[in-house]
C-alpha cells in the first residue's frame, strides 16, 4: 500500500486490516480447531469429530456449492467502497442543497460552521479506532455545507464558476481512476518522494498565507494566491489532489486483496470524500482567480 499518503488511509487501524495475515487453511479432510472437516457431523458431547461415512451422491453435492465469496464471508469489495462513497457524496450534495434554499447571510453562516464542523470531524475520524458510518456521514453534511456556501458565494460573484468546478472534478476524478485502472499511473516509491516533498512545500504556503490574510497584511481576496501566482500553485494543488487520489485508489485495492474486513469500506469512502472535497476547493479557486483577472 502507498504509505505517506492519506492520512486517512495510512492510520493503524486501515493499514493494519489491510495487512493481517491470513489463516492458514487446513489440508483436505482435517478441521481447523472448532470447525468441521468432511464427512463429520456434531456430536453434542465431544463437537466435531465423529466421522460417518457420507454417500458420494452427498460428497458430491457438498464440493458442487459455489465458493463463498468476499461479501459472504464479511471482507471488503470494490462494490461496498462505490456504494459507501455514493451515500457521502448524497449526503454531501443535500448539505450543499440546503444553502441554496436560505438567505446569502444565513448561507455564509453555514458555510463557516460547515468549515469548522467538518475539520473536527475529519479529525475524529480520521483518529477514530474504527470507522463510525454516523460521523463519516455526518462529515459528509457538513462539508455539503462548506462548499455550497461557499459555491453560492463565488457563483454570485462569478457566474457559472460552480457549474465548472463541478465538472472540473468530475473529469480529473474520471481520467485518474481510468489511468490508474489501465496501470499507468501508479504510486511508486520515487513519485511518493516528490509528493511528500511538494506537499510540505505547499502546507508551509499555504500556513503563511492564512497568516497574512488574518492578520491583514494582504487585502487580495486569496492573499498571496492571487494574480499569476495564485493560479500556478492552484495548477499545483490540483495535481497534488489528483496523485491522493491515485493513492487512495492503491490504498483501496491493497484494502479489497487483502481481505481487509467489510466495516473498512466506511474508511475508504471517507478517505475519497476527503480528497474530492479537496479537489473541488482547489478547482474553485483558481477558476475565481481566472475570473477575476478578467
Amino acid at each position: 500500500m502507498a504509505l505517506g499518503g492519506n492520512p486517512i488511509f495510512n492510520g493503524k487501524n486501515f493499514r493494519g486490516a489491510t495487512q493481517a495475515p491470513r489463516v492458514p487453511q487446513a489440508p483436505y479432510g482435517q478441521a481447523q480447531y472448532g470447525q468441521r472437516a468432511p464427512g463429520q457431523v456434531m456430536d453434542p458431547q465431544n463437537g466435531w469429530g465423529q466421522q460417518q461415512n457420507m454417500s458420494d451422491e452427498q460428497l458430491r453435492q457438498m464440493y458442487n456449492q459455489p465458493a463463498a465469496g468476499p461479501a459472504d464471508t464479511g471482507r471488503m469489495t470494490y462494490d461496498d467502497v462505490i456504494v459507501k462513497t455514493a451515500a457521502c457524496l448524497g449526503v454531501l450534495l443535500a448539505g450543499a442543497a440546503v444553502t441554496m434554499f436560505v438567505s446569502l447571510g444565513l448561507a455564509s453562516m453555514l458555510m463557516i460552521v460547515g468549515a469548522l464542523g467538518g475539520f473536527v470531524l475529519a479529525l475524529v475520524n480520521t483518529f477514530k479506532k474504527q470507522p463510525s458510518p454516523a460521523l463519516i456521514l455526518a462529515y459528509a453534511g457538513l462539508e455539503g455545507l462548506f462548499l455550497g456556501g461557499l459555491t453560492r458565494v463565488l457563483d454570485l460573484m462569478y457566474p457559472g464558476v460552480g457549474l465548472q468546478a463541478v465538472i472540473g472534478t468530475l473529469s480529473v476524478f474520471t481520467v485518474t481512476l481510468l489511468l490508474f485502472k489501465s496501470g499507468k499511473v501508479r504510486a511508486s516509491p520515487k513519485a511518493m518522494k516528490f509528493f511528500m516533498i511538494a506537499m510540505v512545500g505547499y502546507g508551509l504556503f499555504s500556513v503563511v498565507n492564512l497568516v497574512m490574510m488574518m492578520t491583514g497584511m494582504t487585502t487580495e481576496p486569496f492573499g498571496l494566491r492571487s494574480g499569476i501566482i495564485g493560479v500556478v500553485i492552484g495548477i499545483l494543488a490540483i495535481g497534488l489532489a489528483a496523485f491522493s487520489l491515485v493513492m487512495d485508489f492503491t490504498s483501496i485495492e491493497a484494502g479489497v486483496q487483502s481481505g481487509a474486513p467489510q466495516r473498512f469500506s466506511w474508511t475508504a469512502a471517507f478517505g475519497l470524500t476527503v480528497t474530492l472535497v479537496w479537489l473541488y476547493v482547489e478547482i474553485i479557486r483558481v477558476l475565481a482567480i481566472l475570473r477575476g483577472e478578467d
